[in-house]
């Protein structure tokens, strides 16, 4: 599985969007870092982190928000695993940016959250503990990063800083999971 996503977003991102498709890596790289993470669905969680923003490729852009539009296409095209659409479709708190977009209801009727906590929370430490060009970072920078790109005031701005409290809540929780060597 994680093999056939490394080549859809490599496919997808590469060339229109390389700054995004280095981040997808990064981010992936991430993932594998938590792999030793007892209880922690590693390959799952490899193959939603390096497909995490496939909706932002310009041809899936439909709604125009990416976590959406990226499940709606791994569903749809690619029949694929349902918890990975679902994680796509809810990575990094994307529910309180639906909610922002006037989308919450049917990302919710479409992809519920999953109710695995730590994939969750290790899918948000991956992606907000990642720059842009895929280097790793703190959850704090990132949020600022984000904020300093978009704006206070834009849907993403307004998104982000409702989310920041959830994040590094999220990172925490993976933090201190990998400090114990155990799942939280």
């Amino acid at each position: 599985m994680v093999t056939w996503a490394s080549q859809l977003a490599h496919d997808e991102l590469a060339d229109p969007l390389p700054q995004r498709w280095l981040h997808s890596q990064g981010v992936a790289a991430r993932a594998s870092s938590l792999a030793p993470m007892p209880g922690l669905a590693s390959d799952l969680l490899h193959t939603a982190a390096i497909l995490h923003d496939i909706g932002y490729a310009p041809r899936l852009a439909i709604t125009g928000f990416h976590p959406l539009d990226g499940a709606r296409f791994l569903r749809d095209e690619h029949g694929a695993d349902e918890r990975l659409c679902r994680l796509v479709a809810n990575h990094s708190f994307a529910l309180l940016e639906a909610e922002e977009r006037g989308l919450q209801e049917a990302l919710e009727a479409e992809f519920p959250l999953l109710e695995d906590r730590l994939l969750v929370d290790a899918l948000v430490y991956c992606d907000m503990t990642t720059m842009p060009d895929g280097e790793p970072t703190t959850a704090q920078a990132r949020v600022a990063e984000i904020l300093s790109r978009y704006g206070d005031s834009s849907v993403v701005g307004r998104f982000i800083r409702r989310a920041a409290p959830e994040i590094f809540a999220a990172v925490e929780r993976v933090e201190v999971a990998l400090a114990q060597g155990q799942p939280r």
